[in-house]
């Protein structure tokens, strides 16, 4: 799910879905209806960053890291609900090379999190205080409360399946279609 600078495979799902593309390119959005490639990105790497760290690990997030100016974005969720004037100001406005320095910071936060996780780091639940603390950082954005009251008491090892692989997954393939229609090939 990571690009080869920090999974070290040329022809992992981010690679095929994110390389080789300009900055245009990844604002591409070939209908209305569809994100762009800058977009999943995002989403993608907000996702990872908030569930890695904050919910899991209780570390701060990489974007607090001075990653906000750098993406010339001001939103901390990752897009649960996003109109689609909203996600077309952020495709618009997100500098591309910076998300995908970001995209690659997070990945090797992940990384580093997940070797640091012990047998008990993979069990249990989500405990409420840091899905709460999520939320009070605007990371769910106006449903805030609403996300962090559904995703208590879900599996720990759920989440890093489920969310951290599966929901990356399932964007990139999602970046695979943009990309066809698009007319910038299959990545593959």
């Amino acid at each position: 799910m990571q690009s080869a600078a920090v999974g070290g495979n040329p022809a992992s799902a981010a690679e095929r879905a994110f390389a080789g593309l300009s900055d245009e390119q990844m604002r591409v959005r070939p209908r209305e209806d569809l994100n762009s490639l800058a977009w999943l990105m995002w989403h993608i790497a907000r996702a990872e960053d908030i569930f890695s760290n904050i919910i899991l690990s209780g570390r701060d997030q990489v974007v607090d890291d001075g990653w906000l100016p750098r993406l010339k974005i001001s939103r901390r969720d990752f897009g649960i609900g996003m109109s689609k004037p909203e996600v077309a100001e952020l495709t618009a406005q997100v500098d591309v090379a910076a998300l995908r320095d970001y995209r690659d910071a997070v990945g090797r936060r992940t990384q580093e999190v997940i070797r640091g996780f012990g047998p008990a780091d993979w069990q249990g639940e989500l405990q409420a205080p840091a899905l709460e603390k999520a939320a009070s950082l605007g990371c769910f954005g106006p449903q805030g409360e609403l996300v962090a009251k559904a995703f208590t008491g879900r599996p720990r090892i759920g989440i890093l399946g489920g969310l951290l692989v599966t929901h990356a997954a399932m964007h990139m393939g999602e970046a695979q279609t943009i990309r066809t229609a698009g007319g910038f090939g299959s990545g593959i």
